[in-house]
Formats: structure tokens, sequence, C-alpha cells
């Protein structure tokens, strides 16, 4: 009977550890999704607007 009790008490350990990790990889995925939204509602209508600051407008003299 000692057995069972310690099985049950280590599933329900178990359970709880992986509801645990469940609940934080949701709340990192949410986390980045909205970091992604917030990225992206700048430039959707009109595209990205301003240049690197390596690539000139202009070529250069000779």
């Amino acid at each position: 009977m000692f057995e069972y009790e310690m099985h049950q008490m280590r599933a329900a350990e178990l359970a709880r550890e992986a509801d645990r990790r469940r609940l934080i990889r949701e709340v990192r995925r949410n986390r980045r999704a909205e970091t992604a939204a917030r990225r992206s509602t700048g430039d959707e209508a009109e595209g990205r607007v301003n240049t690197p600051l390596w690539k000139s407008r202009f070529t250069p003299a000779a």
C-alpha cells in the first residue's frame, strides 16, 4: 500500500510540474507574439521607410 501512495504522490507532483512548464511556455509565447505585433504595426501600411546607414543614397564621385 505504501508504494502505491508514493506512486500517487509522485504522479501528482509530475502533473503539477507539467502544468507549471506548460504555463511558462504559454506566457513566453504570448510575450513573443505581443512584441512581434508591436513591432509590425508601424511598418505594415507603407513598409520600411528609413534605410540603413551603410547604404548611401548617392554613388561616390570618381
